[in-house]
This record gives structure tokens, C-alpha cells and sequence, in this order.
């Protein structure tokens, strides 16, 4: 049975390349195809999370941004996609002019939680099957926008290429993370590490994996995402590459993640 209380994960790493939104994308999917109810915040001004889930840019007449300045809620604003059970903010390049439309603002780190929590409170109203899980794909850079995922989140998710330098930026990111939990969110915690892009086949990778579990512990998920051309092709078709090729490798590995996460969920509300 699903989790009936809504979980706001926010998927961020520092590093850019490293598969924050291709996780959001599959993620949200995979954990929709087992029965979650879940909403993907696309908070990234490029958009590609909105246009991985096939929401064209001329049909994106409600964004984040709107939600963030006040113009809009994320009830209002979410868009169905060709998911059952998925839906997403979707976002553009107005994103850009957050920091100046907000400037002035004293609460412009908590705009993103404000509405999280006025959608909550809207749960289970109007007929609408209650959310149990919120993604908020991040930009790769500690701004403004990623204040409000991490100041909205219950927790993060961080993906880590199984490439060179992986882990650049990884302990910088941890002290984020700890400097967020001791100002303005006493409640986050990282729920996992995902390895992306892993080749079983090299070295290399293996290396780089081992060296992710050595810093992180059991953070690390025993799923890993293996480096797979239907996965990098998927977005290009504004499908998540469940729909685009389920029987992938790529597919398969992020239904498991998504069952793993469920998993170490059940936990940390049994604990």
C-alpha cells in the first residue's frame, strides 16, 4: 500500500551532469507505476524535467516561478502527464528572475514550503487521490531556488556519476546540507545516495562507487543506474524511458530504486 503522508524529497547535487533530472523523471515514474501518488516540482530554468515528461514549452502558462512569487498555487499549477499518478509544476527561463522579483522578500527562502504546505493541507479534498510523494529537481548550484527545495524538503536525495571527479563537490554539498538543518530546516536529512552512469564493465566505475559508499555508509542505495543509451534517449521523446523502453536496463533500475526508497521510508516512519 502506498505511504499515505506526503514525503517532499528534493533531488540536488552541486554538480551539474551528474542525473538530477533523469532521477526525478524515472523516479517519479517508477514510484507512480507501483502506486504512489506523486508530484514532480521542476524548479531547474531549463525545464528538462517538463520537457522529459512531454509538457511542451508553449503549454507552460502556469510555472514555479508563478507558485514562488505568489500568483499562482501548486494545486493550480500542476499539469497531468502521460503517467498515471504523475503530475509536474512545470518551469521555464522566468525561473532566472526569482532572486530580483523576490529581493525585498524577507520570506523568499520559504516561498517553495509555504505552498508545499498549503497543498497539504488541501489533501484529500475535492476527490482527488492524496499525494504521497513531491520531487523538486534542482538546479546544479546552491541559489535561491534551492534554498526554497531545501527548506521545503523532508529530506534529500542526491544522484553521483560513477565518473571522474564524482566526488568534487560532495563534501561541500554534505555541509550544505548540515548548515540548512541548523538555520532553516531542522528536519532534513539525506534519505539515500544513488549511483548513476555506473559501467559494470570498467574499473574505473567500480572504484568510484566503492569510494561514494566509503563516504556516505549505508546513505548509499544497493541500487545503482547503470549507463544505458535508452535512458539518454528517453528525454528526447518526452517520455520517461519507462515508457519509452520498460524493458531496459535502465527501466528495471529505477522501479527498483523506487521500491528500495519505499523501503527506507517504512523505516524511518517505523523508527
Amino acid at each position: 500500500m502506498p505511504i499515505q503522508s506526503v514525503r517532499v524529497l528534493a533531488i540536488t547535487n552541486q554538480k551539474g551532469g551528474v542525473g538530477k533530472t533523469t532521477t526525478a523523471i524515472n523516479l517519479g515514474t517508477a514510484l507512480a507505476a507501483i502506486g504512489e501518488q506523486v508530484l514532480v516540482v521542476d524548479l531547474d530554468p531549463q525545464g528538462n524535467a517538463s520537457t522529459g515528461l512531454g509538457i511542451a514549452p508553449e503549454t507552460r502558462h502556469v510555472t514555479t516561478f508563478d507558485v514562488l512569487t505568489g500568483q499562482a498555487t501548486l494545486a493550480s499549477a500542476g499539469m497531468a502527464t502521460s503517467v498515471p499518478g504523475l503530475s509536474i509544476v512545470p518551469s521555464n527561463s522566468d525561473l532566472v528572475g526569482t532572486d530580483a522579483a523576490l529581493s525585498t522578500d524577507g520570506n523568499r527562502s520559504f516561498r517553495l514550503r509555504d505552498a508545499v504546505a498549503a497543498l497539504v493541507a488541501t489533501q484529500g479534498k475535492g476527490g482527488a487521490l492524496p499525494l504521497t510523494y513531491v520531487l523538486i529537481d534542482c538546479p546544479p548550484s546552491l541559489n535561491l531556488l534551492t534554498l526554497n527545495a531545501l527548506a521545503a524538503a523532508d529530506a534529500v536525495l542526491v544522484p553521483v556519476q560513477c565518473e571522474f571527479f564524482a566526488l568534487e563537490g560532495i563534501s561541500q554539498l554534505k555541509d550544505t546540507i548540515d548548515q540548512i538543518r541548523a538555520t532553516i530546516n531542522p528536519r532534513l536529512e539525506i534519505q539515500g545516495v544513488v549511483l548513476t552512469m555506473h559501467d559494470a564493465r570498467t574499473t574505473f566505475s567500480k572504484e568510484v562507487a566503492q569510494n561514494v559508499r566509503a563516504f556516505f555508509g549505508p546513505k548509499v542505495y544497493d541500487t545503482m543506474i547503470p549507463r544505458n543509451v535508452r535512458v539518454a534517449e528517453a528525454p528526447s521523446h518526452g517520455k520517461p524511458i519507462l515508457l519509452y523502453d520498460y524493458d531496459s536496463a535502465g527501466s528495471q533500475a529505477y522501479v527498483k530504486l523506487a521500491t528500495e526508497i519505499i523501503e527506507r521510508e517504512r523505516h524511518i516512519k517505523a523508527a
